[in-house]
């Protein structure tokens, strides 16, 4: 059995990850991987009661540290509950957002500091990390035009000021600075094939043997 890898999307709302968290889910399953697609924080029954808390309410019905801790109790029960056990049956995990976004959002956004979040991390996870990231980034102020035009309820965080988002794209941008080994940077404006075909050309390149599987299919 081929080990299970862990790839996240991370950026800020509305720069089309959960799109191609499936697309790039049919394609793995196409070259006969089996896929989840799961998500951030959620993914579990109690992640996903977590999820309603963190995201819903007033924009001040949490502070920094609390939304850091209540986002980490969702992340454990995910890994633990359903990630790890994925993996270990040779499953190709995607999920749309995992541990960058608690540094973007509580760390930079929330301004905790990423001293406080690594702290966090590092009592919790283990060293456990995804085998790759690609972040999303987009003009937030294009990315917040495409939640409004979703129609869907916002969540506390998608009703933050410009200078929030705007932050958090900075935010990111600086993680993957950092973290430059294990976190590839694309460019969420273009077209929705040009974004997948390039997300495939990165896993391509990452993971010795995907390269061949995908040219059987096309990419």
């Amino acid at each position: 059995m081929e080990t299970g890898r862990l790839i996240a999307f991370e950026g800020c709302e509305g720069t089309g990850k959960t799109t191609q968290a499936r697309m790039l889910a049919d394609r793995l399953d196409a070259v006969g991987y089996e896929t989840l697609v799961t998500r951030e924080p959620g993914g579990t029954f109690g992640a996903e009661a977590i999820r309603n808390l963190v995201l819903s309410g007033s924009k001040d019905r949490w502070s920094g540290i609390t939304e850091l801790l209540l986002m980490y109790a969702a992340r454990v029960d995910h890994v633990e509950k359903r990630i790890r056990p994925a993996l270990g049956r040779g499953v190709w995990v995607i999920s749309d957002r995992f541990s960058d976004s608690s540094l973007a959002y509580q760390g930079y956004a929330r301004g905790l500091g990423k001293e406080c979040v690594a702290a966090v991390h590092e009592a919790v996870m283990d060293g456990f990390k995804p085998d790759m990231t690609i972040l999303f980034d987009m003009d937030p102020v294009l990315a917040m035009k495409r939640v409004e035009m979703r129609g869907e309820k916002l969540s506390r965080f998608d009703v933050e000021t410009i200078e929030f988002h705007n932050t958090l794209r900075t935010a990111f941008l600086d993680i993957a600075k950092d973290k430059s080994d294990c976190i590839q940077t694309i460019d969420a404006n273009a077209s929705r094939e040009a974004v997948h075909t390039r997300i495939c050309y990165l896993l391509s390149s990452g993971f010795p043997g995907l390269a061949e599987k995908f040219a059987r299919i096309g990419t």
